[in-house]
């Protein structure tokens, strides 16, 4: 069953890129979680415990607002979903419990025209690199199956967002591995793990904050996030622990990676429901 909503959440992605004619990328997980699901949009920030979060992609004005709004007032569901690991689930920002759990995000948000809110963790192993939001202007339920797919959805976002080797549109399902990935997971993590473990060390941060700079160096790159850690954990690439630029060196001509270490760790607990 698990396996057949994977790959019935993959199909409905790649049908959103084929309409871009593009690979598949973020907007297009939202764009197909809003089609799949009683949701009127959707939102995806990267964030990290250190660093302020980052929105990147909306599938409309209010999503957007949405987006900005738990950035600016620092609560909301996004938030408390990242803090504590699980989803968080808002059938109905009017309740009276929730005007003192987010006495100024609810009020907010009903401004901007939402009533439920949705938000789900984006989590692979100890990496925790953001956050799904789904929103409703209308009080709205997830059924068991709308959770699952939600869910679902979450996972492929995590999976888009750092980079894993996604199909090509046209890309036939025959083609597709069992678990719906012709790249290994498992390898691709281990060698993410890997090189942020090192980066702890070299810059003398936490884990979250040195997966940030892995995936800054990436983007402003333009290397895909697995060249960048396979080369930090060759010692090929170095990054500064003190300014944004980053350098090319061998580990024999620069054999001090300096002192520190950093920790985390993911959490699985069960999604919440803040009606209850």
């Amino acid at each position: 069953m698990t396996g057949n909503r994977s790959a019935r959440i993959r199909l409905r992605v790649a049908e959103q890129a084929a309409l871009r004619g593009a690979r598949v990328g973020v907007v297009d997980v939202c764009t197909a979680a809003v089609a799949a699901l009683p949701v009127g949009g959707a939102g995806v920030s990267a964030m990290s415990p250190r660093t302020a979060s980052h929105p990147l992609c909306s599938t409309d004005d209010v999503s957007e607002r949405l987006e900005e709004l738990q950035l600016t007032l620092g609560e909301g569901p996004r938030v408390d979903a990242f803090a504590h690991g699980s989803a968080v689930l808002t059938p109905d920002l009017r309740s009276s419990r929730l005007s003192y759990h987010w006495p100024v995000f609810a009020e907010a948000a009903l401004d901007a025209g939402v009533r439920a809110v949705f938000a789900f963790p984006l989590q692979i192993g100890a990496i925790s690199p953001g956050v799904l939001d789904l929103y409703s202007s209308m009080p709205v339920e997830l059924d068991v199956e709308q959770l699952a797919d939600a869910l679902a959805f979450a996972d492929f976002t995590t999976l888009v967002l750092l980079d894993t080797h996604i199909d090509r549109p046209g890309d036939r399902p025959d083609d597709l591995s069992p678990d719906g990935r012709q790249e290994d997971l498992g390898s691709y993590r281990a060698k993410i793990d890997q090189a942020t473990g090192i980066l702890t060390v070299q810059l003398g941060v936490g884990i979250d904050v040195a997966f940030v700079r892995l995936r800054a160096h990436a983007y402003a790159t333009g290397v895909r996030l697995a060249d960048v850690a396979a080369d930090v954990v060759a010692h090929r690439l170095r990054l500064s622990p003190d300014s944004d630029s980053d350098s090319d060196s061998d580990s024999d001509d620069d054999p001090d990676f300096g002192s520190g270490s950093g920790s985390g760790s993911g959490s699985g607990e069960e999604p919440r429901d803040d009606e209850d």
